[in-house]
């Protein structure tokens, strides 16, 4: 469906690369070449995809260092700036944006989207906090003119904790965006930083957050090798669990054939020399990394977390599913991977579903509804 231009703010804690950081530049992207104007709208100017976002589109720094700071700032910028549509990602700026965008007169669409397992997530945080979580979600989302969850998993979770029907939430998954094939001499560069031949190399991409479970991969691995002397294990990405990782890997005795590559914006090349991506999370909202490394045709193991691996997997059709937790399980199916051909033109395929043009023309329909939509109740 074809939009008149408007004006749409994307709200975000920061650009740090995450996920739903990620997602929201591809969004951009697309809305940019919709016809669209594109601004960020940042609690903190900072993060590791800042100067990629800031290269391409406005960025507006309300100087918000906590989530309680965010109100009298963000209620400024709606009535000064008043655009068409506030995207907001990430609880709980999700309740708080839609409480401002109401109090503050604002009267551009409000839509809200979640990214995660926030029930989940917030589970060791006590009585009183799932108590207040509940509350706000309650409140703020009834208060949002659109509800989003990347995963069906996410909207179970969420419509769940507000005590709202399912119906009054959509399922868009995550846009992740195709890159272009690193020319040969990156390629040749990342190839030798394996340090072996093809046939037995492993890469995990994400940040170290205890929900990525990397210890389970880091036991698996292990387990792994016993059979297979030369593979290696890649761990992409940055966060302050690395030492203790590390620590772990060399306790184990394969300190030799792990590589910590550290954070890289652009992972393209390690997807495409790597045999087999994995992932070893005890929960997920999404998983835009699995849609990363299916998009270079390499071939996944994913636990069978919740919610998005199963479902961008569909129930091991596109990749093996393993239970949570399980390092002999995860290491058994790397190794049945490993030794598996794969066709490469059918992961790509499945990643194609995924390509951001598709996400955002979901997002636009429901930010700027027909009347006929409008007139049919809650989206």
């Amino acid at each position: 469906m074809k939009h008149e231009p408007k004006r749409i703010a994307i709200l975000l804690p920061d650009l740090a690369g995450g996920g739903a950081e990620r997602v929201s530049i591809d969004l951009a992207h697309e809305f940019f070449c919709a016809g669209h104007e594109v601004v960020f709208v940042l609690m903190r100017a900072e993060g590791e995809l800042l100067t990629e976002a800031g290269s391409l589109f406005p960025v507006i720094d309300l100087g918000a260092q906590r989530a309680r700071q965010l109100a009298l700032p963000l209620a400024r910028y709606l009535r000064h700036a008043q655009p068409d549509a506030l995207l907001v990602g990430i609880w709980p700026l999700t309740t708080i944006a839609a409480l401002v965008a109401r109090i503050s007169g604002f009267r551009g669409n409000v839509t809200v989207s979640e990214h995660g397992i926030l029930s989940a997530q917030y589970m060791t945080w006590g009585k009183a906090h799932r108590m207040a979580l509940r509350a706000s979600m309650a409140m703020g989302y009834r208060l949002a003119d659109a509800r989003i969850g990347v995963s069906v998993g996410v909207v179970r979770d969420i419509a769940l904790l507000a005590k709202m029907p399912e119906s009054d939430f959509q399922v868009v998954n995550n846009p992740v965006a195709p890159r272009p094939k690193p020319d040969l001499q990156v390629l040749a560069e990342i190839d030798a930083r394996w340090g072996v031949p093809p046939g037995a190399r492993i890469l995990t991409v994400g940040s170290f957050k205890p929900v990525k479970n990397h210890p389970l991969l880091l036991r698996a691995f292990a387990k792994l090798i016993q059979n297979r002397t030369e593979a290696r294990l890649i761990f992409l990405g940055a966060g302050d669990g690395e030492t203790k990782l590390r620590t772990m890997a060399h306790e184990l005795g394969i300190s030799e054939q792990v590589i910590f590559a550290g954070f890289h914006n652009d992972p393209t090349s390690f997807y495409c020399t790597a045999d087999l991506f994995v992932l070893s999370s005890d929960y997920e909202g999404f998983g835009n990394v699995i849609v990363e490394a299916l998009a270079c045709g390499t071939p996944v193991v994913s636990t069978d977390c919740p919610s998005g691996p199963a479902e961008i997997l569909q129930d091991g059709r596109y990749g093996a599913l393993v239970p949570v937790g399980d390092a002999t399980a995860l290491a058994d199916a790397m190794e049945t991977s490993l030794g598996r051909v794969h066709d490469a033109n059918r992961l790509i395929q499945r990643a194609q579903a995924f390509e951001p043009h598709i996400a955002a023309e979901k997002y636009l329909d429901l930010m700027f509804p027909t009347k006929k939509r409008e007139a049919s109740g809650p989206q």
